[in-house]
């Protein structure tokens, strides 16, 4: 349980800026060396008790939400949800995973996978939308973890959240060089800076930093700012793949469905086992229950709605493809690209490579949020130093102490506003 200790004494209301052991240590085994002899000696019974203790939703969206001192200003519908649903979760998956199990797993019947990965990212998004009625608050699958399952689960899920956003976000920010290069004609490591380290480890990529960093800015700015943007960066790769469903269904061929299963059932769940990569990230929506304006009622019209329409956009664009061309002449590096390509419009692949680099925009746009929200509510819970859990006071409409704002003003790089 997350300590509260000081929360209510005005003597240690601080200003703005915090960098004191408190901020950072602020449990009482770290307030003197005998002290954290003495915890040390309790380790066993201490790791008994986080194996067993759980949390509950009172103390979830109630005591653990104090930590952060102001409250987040509930500015989002369901209306934002669906189109951070569509931001976070269509990116580059659809273009790339599409070509590689249509050529090497499953032929044609790769849309069956996609439905079936479809069907069971339904599923997980069923559970998300329960949880998050019931247990509104930033912490996500964090928060859901502790309240069933109890801290030393939700530890481990911590880590794994942590890890899967440094590596996750790495990777697409990584994907975005390669598809500029690609919209501007060039070889795929052009635009990397070359090293004397081990190969693989020697490519520096300073163009996935600045559009981290720049993901980030927008991120910080403002959240109902952040919404804005992503709605018109979706709406823009929206009308991409319409053009791609719509072209591809008016150039393409039946005959290149047959055969529909050339290897078999098998084929189909084992495709369906690696393009549900492409259904991932929904979870960060979760995220934004803290700030939704009706849980109840937002949260299942945004996170149904949007996986909804995400399965049917990806079954259609994956049976476009498979209609293209025939299964074992698709590229699995450029599927849409080559396939386009192959019936004599060239000039395609470039819509096709703008479209993949604004998904992947508002995937790391997203993700940002999502990853910033993880944080503060696993600092909440002082799995991590509490400083990450603060927010700052522009963001609330009130405090939780109820004195004045300037009192608790203390800002993270982790937190937003929503003005």
């Amino acid at each position: 349980m997350a300590s509260t200790r000081g929360m209510d004494d005005p003597s240690s209301q601080r200003r703005y800026w915090r960098w004191s052991k408190q901020d950072f240590l602020p449990e009482e085994s770290f307030q003197s060396w005998n002290n954290y002899a003495s915890a040390l000696s309790q380790t066993w019974c201490r790791f008994k008790d986080r194996l067993m203790s759980r949390s509950d939703a009172d103390n979830e969206t109630t005591e653990l939400r104090r930590q952060s001192e102001n409250d987040m200003k509930r500015c989002l519908s369901w209306w934002d949800l669906i189109w951070f649903g569509f931001g976070t979760v269509v990116g580059a998956g659809i273009f790339v995973l599409t070509g590689q199990e249509a050529h090497d797993t499953v032929g044609p019947a790769v849309v069956l996978s996609y439905a079936f990965s479809g069907f069971s990212a339904m599923l997980s998004v069923f559970c998300y939308t329960e949880f998050s009625v019931e247990v509104p608050v930033a912490g996500g699958s964090f928060a859901f973890l502790r309240v069933e399952l109890g801290d030393f689960a939700a530890f481990i899920a911590a880590g794994n959240i942590l890890l899967e956003g440094t590596v996750g976000i790495a990777s697409v920010s990584r994907a975005w060089t390669s598809y500029f290069t690609s919209l501007l004609n060039k070889p795929r490591n052009s635009l990397r800076i070359k090293t004397g380290l081990k190969d693989g480890y020697n490519l520096l990529d300073p163009i996935a930093v600045v559009v981290l960093a720049i993901s980030s800015a927008i991120a910080i700015s403002s959240t109902r700012k952040t919404s804005y943007f992503n709605r018109m960066a979706s709406a823009v790769h929206t009308l991409v793949i319409i053009f791609v469903i719509f072209s591809g269904f008016f150039v393409a061929n039946t005959s290149n469905l047959t055969p529909f299963l050339p290897f078999g059932a098998k084929g189909i769940f084992q495709a369906s086992a690696t393009v549900y990569f492409a259904y991932a990230g929904f979870d960060s929506v979760a995220t934004m229950a803290e700030e939704t304006k009706n849980p109840s009622r937002d949260i299942p019209i945004g996170l149904i709605g949007s996986m909804s329409m995400i399965t049917v956009i990806y079954c259609l664009m994956a049976l476009t493809l498979s209609m293209m061309q025939k299964y074992n002449e698709i590229d699995t590096d450029a599927a849409f690209s080559v396939a386009f390509q192959s019936v004599g419009m060239k000039w395609a692949k470039y819509v096709v490579a703008f479209g993949a680099l604004k998904g992947m925009t508002t995937v790391l746009l997203v993700g940002a949020l999502g990853q910033a929200r993880y944080i503060t509510h696993i600092a909440r819970s002082h799995m991590i130093p509490p400083w990450f859990a603060l927010v700052h006071p522009k963001t609330g409409t009130k405090t939780f102490l109820g004195t004045d704002l300037d009192y608790y003003s203390c800002l993270t790089w982790w937190n937003f506003r929503c003005n």
